[in-house]
């Protein structure tokens, strides 16, 4: 009993502390269309994804991050993959959408680094050049065996942050560090609560992805309540925290990075 009420108030300080900041840095688009609604908002390129013309020799890997659109924004991402080959001159792009025709797994539904319905995305995953074209096939490979392509569900999952976990899982040569805030990364089906962590470097238990833990080298130690999740990161000292997402050091991984490339 005083270890819950110990435990308790320290769980309501974190809380609070995440969606403040959160509501601080507020990640959605200041203005989010013409006409204030998700059919106009801006869909246009970042300018982040390095020209693929210019860099046709060159294998590319990325995935980002960006705000979910409208008030969702403040407490959660929809992440996306994508890359190109040595000797493509255009990227290919894969994320889980939502609405529309099943399968949910959608190729090309947008532009590769564009605005996720006026917000701006981040970088999580940057490789290039040597041994990136292996990833590649190991993701495509990963991509084919996603076992939820026909079904979705924001809350708790499956979703599109459990399709890049799967990816993630799939994959460990990407590195991949899912944020806190990415909603539906932990989610795990009833059968099977026990496995690889998202990152792929680590263990993970998680029922549905509403209750869980999980301890890697890329993620740290992550506890999963009801979907919020709170830990800390030592790879790259952070907290994990619901809302926020992390905060402390940045964790983007960026491998044989050209000076080059066009921003």
């Amino acid at each position: 009993m005083r270890f819950r009420r110990s435990v308790a108030p320290g769980f309501v300080l974190l809380l609070t502390l995440s969606f403040g900041l959160s509501l601080a840095n507020d990640p959605r688009p200041t203005v989010s269309s013409a006409e204030g609604n998700w059919r106009t908002a801006a869909r246009h390129s970042a300018g982040i994804a390095p020209d693929p013309l210019r860099h046709a020799d060159t294998a590319i890997v990325q995935v980002y991050t960006a705000a979910t659109y409208g008030w969702r924004g403040y407490f959660a991402v929809h992440p996306w993959i994508i890359y190109k080959r040595a000797g493509d001159t255009a990227y290919t792009r894969y994320d889980v959408i939502g609405w529309g025709s099943r399968p949910v797994v959608r190729r090309n539904y947008a532009v590769p680094d564009g605005l996720w319905f006026g917000a701006t995305p981040s970088v999580l995953v940057d490789h290039r050049g040597e041994g990136v074209d292996a990833i590649i096939d190991a993701v495509e490979s990963a991509i084919a065996r996603y076992p939820h392509a026909n079904e979705y569900r924001s809350y708790p999952g499956p979703n599109s942050n459990t399709f890049l976990a799967h990816i993630g899982r799939e994959v460990p040569a990407l590195r991949l560090d899912l944020p806190a805030n990415a909603i539906g990364k932990d989610y795990r089906p009833l059968g099977r609560p026990l496995g690889v962590s998202p990152s792929g470097s680590g263990v993970q238990f998680s029922l549905l992805g509403l209750l869980g833990l999980s301890v890697g080298l890329e993620e740290g130690l992550e506890l999963n309540l009801l979907g919020l999740n709170f830990g800390i990161d030592l790879n790259s000292p952070a907290l994990r925290l619901p809302a926020i997402g992390r905060v402390g050091l940045d964790d983007a991984v960026v491998s044989e990075r050209d000076a080059t490339v066009v921003q």
